[in-house]
Order: C-alpha cells, then structure tokens, then sequence
C-alpha cells in the first residue's frame, strides 16, 4: 500500500498493493489494521455505492456535527474527478480543494476526514462510486454547498450546460453562504 499526502493536510491517497498472474489480479480494497496506521483509529460503520451517468455531479456533500463524516472513497468501474473541499474554520487550506482522477485502472482512494464537503464527476460513460463512512446518514445533518461556486475555483473541465446536477444539488448555497460548524484541529 502506498500512502501520498495532497495539498491539504489530512486528505490522503491510497493505492493498493495489486497483485497480478496469469489468472488476473488481487488487491485488498480495505484492511482496518493498515489503514489505522495511516488515518488513526476509525469505525467505518456504513459502504454505499452509487451508480451515475457521464456528466453527472454529485456534491459537494457533508455533515454537521454532531454527525459528520469521514469517508474513504473509490471508484470501482469507470472514471471519477474527485473532490475534496477544505471547510474548517481557522484551517490554512480553508476553502481549498483537493482533486483527483479516480478509476477502475489505477484503482486509487481517498481518504476524507471530518470537515469537507466532498464531491466527484463522472468522466466515463458511466461510473461505479463507493465509498465507507464513519457515522450514519442523518438527514437533519445533511448539507452542501455549490459545486460551481465561483470562489472555489474548482476545475471541472466540462461544459457546464451539459452536467446532470439533483435538484437539491442545484440550490446548495455558495461556502460564504454557509453556517461553519467545523473547527480546524492540528
């Protein structure tokens, strides 16, 4: 397993250690014990996976304390643009995002801890998302903010006329419009 720190402190990329013969090939998606080394003691207590279609956006999401939620994220078919938004308050990356290519091919994930909203785009015709979290969807926590608020400067790289967008995605507000619950902790 190789570990690669990003441009914000705490969001981590992790490649798995793929082994391959003449049969295919075999890779730990998740082993508790190595991960602890790396991110700390943490329950993943809930997999969800979500199917989406070329174009689609989803984010960018989070929880409200007492709720939030850390993630660890991957893509298992197709291709993704993930992101990660820094949205602790007094942190030195506040606002800041984190981005990268996720796919069936290089098989990366990214660990996501408590404070960012997160979100990806689905580069493929198609793209399997999975992700584990550590605390339950609560929908009383649920929040968001706009994935093309201007102040984000996130490089999508798609012409946004033609991205599928929820509703609900659609009317998040911008990260100034935002009640910050998160504290930044070093």
């Amino acid at each position: 397993m190789k570990i690669s720190k990003t441009n914000i402190e705490g969001v981590l990329i992790i490649e798995p250690t793929e082994y391959t013969d003449d049969r295919g090939s075999f890779f730990e998606s998740y082993n508790q014990n190595n991960y602890e080394k790396v991110i700390g003691k943490i329950s993943f207590i809930q997999d969800n996976e979500s199917v989406s279609k070329k174009g689609t956006i989803r984010g960018l999401h989070f929880q409200k304390p007492p709720n939030e939620q850390a993630k660890l994220v991957r893509c298992v078919k197709g291709e993704v643009l993930d992101i990660a938004l820094d949205i602790r308050m007094d942190s030195p990356t506040y606002g800041m995002h984190s981005s990268i290519i996720l796919s069936e091919k290089n098989k990366k994930q990214v660990f996501i801890p408590n404070g960012f909203a997160h979100g990806f785009l689905v580069l493929s015709d198609y793209a399997i998302f999975s992700y584990k979290v550590n605390n339950h969807y609560d929908s009383h926590s649920d929040a968001g903010i706009r994935w093309n608020d201007k102040s984000l400067d996130i490089h999508w790289g798609v012409d946004f006329s033609k991205v599928l967008i929820s509703k609900k995605d659609q009317k998040l507000p911008l990260l100034s419009e935002i009640e910050n619950p998160f504290k930044f902790v070093k």
